[in-house]
């Protein structure tokens, strides 16, 4: 396979921590969404009675929070290159801004276009929406409807920046990961 950065993303609830976890458990480095975290910290400081799709209505400032998402997931991509593994995994891809940013409707300028175009990924793996997994919970605020939305927003986003995402097919974790793995090797 030699040495690859992979990303998986897909919309919300579609099983891409579960396939994460599943091939960290197989020994594979992996690199976890960080956006879960920043959702609950931001909730902590607004108004976490009210039921929204949209994290940002928590944070002051939507552009930076976008902003620390981005160089999270940069921090995510530089350590890979550091780390002696012949592959890195990546739940969701620094593109993933862009796609919720577009998804949302926010603004953005060259910035965070750079970012993508100065960290590039081998391969992109898109887990599609599956309503009979899908669950909503304090940190997932999307209902399935939009979670089908942000899958199309993520494949125009990966698209438009020169990606060809590869759908991984409904199925159990092992299945999933035994294909994303088949995959690669035919790389």
């Amino acid at each position: 396979m030699g040495k690859n950065k992979t990303v998986i993303t897909g919309a919300p609830g579609t099983g891409k921590t579960s396939i994460i976890k599943g091939l960290e458990n197989k020994g594979f480095h992996c690199f976890h969404e960080i956006i879960r975290d920043m959702t609950s910290k931001a909730k902590e400081g607004g108004q976490s009675n009210v039921f929204v799709s949209n994290p940002l209505v928590f944070v002051d400032d939507a552009l930076q929070f976008n902003k620390d998402l981005l160089e999270g997931r940069t921090a995510h991509y530089k350590e890979s290159l550091k780390i002696d593994a012949p592959i890195s995994f990546f739940d969701r891809g620094i593109p993933d801004v862009l796609a919720y940013m577009d998804f949302f409707g926010q603004d953005y300028d060259e910035e965070f276009v750079k970012y993508i175009n100065d960290h590039r990924y081998d391969s992109v793996f898109i887990v599609p929406p599956w309503e009979e997994i899908y669950v909503s919970d304090n940190e997932r605020l999307e209902t399935f409807e939009e979670a089908e939305k942000i899958h199309h927003a993520l494949m125009n986003t990966y698209s438009q920046y020169g990606y060809e995402p590869i759908e991984v097919p409904k199925d159990i974790v092992p299945e999933r990961i035994s294909f994303i793995l088949e995959t690669l090797k035919k790389m």
